[in-house]
């Protein structure tokens, strides 16, 4: 028997919930990225003529305490990820009653999550190189510098803890997380994966109308399969192995390939 509708005041706490878990987290982030976006379009320089960042050092003069920063940044950035799984499992649904914790956040099933997740990474990183490269063609992204940190042997160990870590933060929050929560405030599913691809398309305005629109397709590719699946294990292996190969690729082929 499918559980009672939820009362209006039971989905006043469910999405204030989420907004707030949002608010520490990928909210903000989305925030802090449309503000980037429009320094960077009134800016005197043309947006495909600025480049954005990422994972770059804070001290590198100081190797030591740059690795204490990067492994702090890893370490605090997974927090909203425990979170939201937190909430799911202690506090129940005032709708249904159920924990919620039913996310496939587990590793019950490590070869189905591993050759999904491959699958998946293949699908989305061909087409979102080549809708990067053509974005900026016509002005409509930056350049995206994904590895920015000194020369040390900690450097790529660091960037495959980021891309674990990003890929952890998004999938639990923005999937596992969201869409349980919306849907027991009653949302369609259509609407769940709407707003959250969107969401998602938000927090990446900081690279440009690239980086948005890629994203809101994964996001919606992602919410597909884990409405079909349950599981959040293959989107998080598929979002680790796309990072992966940015960040890495980035720091090995920079200043040897000409479009990057």
């Amino acid at each position: 028997m499918s559980p009672p509708a939820p009362t209006r005041a039971q989905r006043a706490v469910l999405i204030t919930e989420t907004l707030l878990v949002l608010g520490v987290s990928l909210g903000a982030s989305a925030v802090y990225a449309v503000l980037s976006l429009i320094r960077k379009l009134t800016a005197q320089v043309a947006l495909n003529q600025q480049t954005t960042a990422m994972n770059s050092a804070v001290t590198p003069d100081r190797p030591w305490l740059d690795l204490a920063y990067q492994l702090a940044g890893v370490g605090l950035g997974v927090i909203p990820a425990l979170l939201a799984i937190h909430l799911l499992r202690r506090y129940a649904a005032p709708a249904d009653g159920t924990a919620g914790a039913g996310i496939g956040a587990d590793l019950r099933r490590p070869a189905y999550d591993l050759g999904t997740g491959v699958l998946l990474a293949a699908a989305v990183g061909v087409p979102g190189l080549g809708l990067y490269l053509a974005a900026r063609a016509l002005g409509l992204n930056t350049s995206i510098a994904a590895a920015n940190l000194s020369a040390v042997w900690w450097a790529v160990p660091v960037l495959v803890l980021a891309a674990i870590q990003n890929a952890i933060l998004e999938e639990v929050v923005m999937v596992g997380y969201l869409f349980t929560r919306w849907g027991q405030a009653g949302w369609r599913p259509a609407v769940v994966i709407g707003v959250s691809a969107l969401l998602r398309g938000a927090y990446h305005l900081y690279q440009g109308f690239g980086g948005f629109v890629g994203n809101i397709a994964m996001g919606v590719l992602f919410g597909l399969v884990y409405r079909r699946t349950g599981r959040i294990g293959p989107l998080v292996v598929a979002h680790a192995l796309l990072d992966v190969v940015a960040f890495v690729g980035y720091a090995l082929l920079r200043g040897r390939v000409g479009w990057l």
